[in-house]
């Protein structure tokens, strides 16, 4: 009988040290999704698929940066509803589109379209969320 206590006490005791480390463990590893910024579409990523001239990359980096903040600054806001997020960044996406058009070479802008645009996600930065609008459902 004092046996099956010690027993049943050290495999207790060994349950909880087993309990505490993971824990402790998941205290101490992050889950928190990358900073904001990071999940932003990567201007030297489309600056090579587009193959950009030195007088484009200016341009184009001003348009992603402007993207990129205003997507941040959507994120932040608590007070959009989730019915209305999809559509505000429908708007933020086509806004710098139609601004891309207008500094991009027809074939470059072709290649945007079919690489960021026609419902598709556009570059994302290396191991990064896309920040375009979602894909439509088939």
């Amino acid at each position: 009988m004092k046996l099956n206590q010690t027993l049943t006490i050290l495999a207790l005791a060994a349950g909880g040290l087993f309990a505490g480390s993971l824990a402790l463990q998941a205290q101490t590893s992050t889950n928190a999704p990358p900073p904001l910024r990071a999940r932003g579409l990567n201007f030297d990523n489309i600056a090579k698929q587009l193959d950009l001239t030195e007088a484009q990359k200016p341009k184009v980096k001003a348009v992603i940066d402007d993207y990129n903040q205003k997507m941040i600054d959507l994120r932040k806001d608590s007070s959009i509803a989730p019915t209305e997020l999809r559509s505000k960044i429908k708007e933020i996406y086509d806004a710098m589109t139609a601004k891309l058009k207008a500094i991009l070479t027809a074939d470059q802008f072709a290649k945007w379209q079919k690489i960021g645009a026609g419902g598709s996600r556009p570059i994302p930065a290396t191991g990064a969320t896309p920040a375009g609008p979602p894909a439509p459902q088939k």
